[in-house]
């Protein structure tokens, strides 16, 4: 038992260390990339160029060149596609998941003091809220709600709000806090796993048999990239949760947790703003604002 034990306990660490790394990895991919959509000189009159720039990394320049059409096939053999970083994230995150919370259900999911249910009831939830929250949300992203993006982001707070009070109510505080980016995190992997990367490999064997590809997998591939990007930053605030247990364990933690979807929201739509050199300076003194604002109130409505 004691060999077990201390086997598991590895284990564990291999698998948090490889899904911190990979998550990083992940997260700087996808917001290099969207700088970059961002940031390229899309001013190109050239049929075969979108978009062009520089960057210096390392004392060297590089060129960095988006295309309207595909690069010759030969290239298409060693194209490179971003898509491991992701795949290893999930599956790091599923298998810690397993490892230390459906391992021990009992003590890290089940709070009798909230709901008194059976570890096996409390793992089928958590199951089920995963595959359901991901064909909800896959569902509202090919319907015509997509097309209002007002509407499509009220309806995805509202859902997330639903969602984050829902978990304090079945499990307890620690978990139901990373039950919520268990949620998204799964949502942000679907989208490479089943639009993104689908897409991306619809594309290339188009280019290989010479035939002109559907612009609409682009646009589809690039709609779900940029939610994965706002997603990011609620999501590392989540992954980091266990630290500030003032948060977490507070009574109106799911409020707080809403709270906190709204300024990352606010933060990371301002640098991808100014990424397209659109200067709203506001925006981020709005996120700091409404921060500081958080950080008083949970101080007079402390538990």
């Amino acid at each position: 038992m004691e060999v077990l034990s201390y086997s598991m306990k590895w284990l564990e660490l291999v698998l948090r260390w490889g899904h911190v790394l990979f998550a990083i990895l992940w997260v700087g991919n996808s917001f290099l990339f969207n700088y970059l959509d961002n940031k390229l000189n899309k001013n190109i009159s050239r049929r075969d160029i979108d978009a062009e720039g520089y960057l210096m990394h390392s004392g060297y320049y590089y060129k960095l060149t988006r295309l309207k059409s595909s690069p010759p096939v030969n290239y298409l053999r060693s194209l490179v596609i971003f898509k491991w970083q992701s795949y290893l994230t999930f599956i790091t995150g599923i298998l810690l998941l397993a490892v230390i919370y459906y391992y021990r259900p009992e003590i890290l999911m089940v709070d009798k003091k909230i709901l008194n249910m059976l570890p096996s009831t409390a793992i089928i939830i958590s199951i089920l809220s995963l595959v359901t929250s991901w064909f909800v949300y896959d569902f509202l992203c090919k319907s015509s709600l997509i097309k209002n993006n007002f509407l499509f982001v009220s309806t995805i707070f509202v859902l997330l709000t639903l969602l984050s009070y829902g978990f304090t109510q079945i499990y307890g505080p620690k978990f139901a806090f990373l039950s919520v980016g268990l949620v998204i995190g799964t949502n942000m992997f679907g989208n490479v796993f089943t639009v993104i990367i689908p897409n991306q490999l619809n594309i290339i064997n188009s280019s290989k048999r010479n035939k002109k590809f559907d612009q609409s997998l682009s646009l589809a591939a690039k709609q779900r990239s940029i939610h994965n990007n706002y997603s990011t930053f609620l999501v590392l605030f989540i992954m980091l949760s266990g630290h500030y247990s003032f948060i977490v364990y507070n009574k109106y933690n799911w409020l707080i947790l809403c709270a906190f979807a709204v300024i990352s929201v606010l933060a990371r739509h301002y640098f991808n703003l100014r990424g397209r050199n659109i200067h709203r300076l506001y925006i981020l003194i709005t996120s700091i604002v409404l921060l500081i604002l958080l950080a008083v109130l949970i101080l007079i409505f402390k538990n």
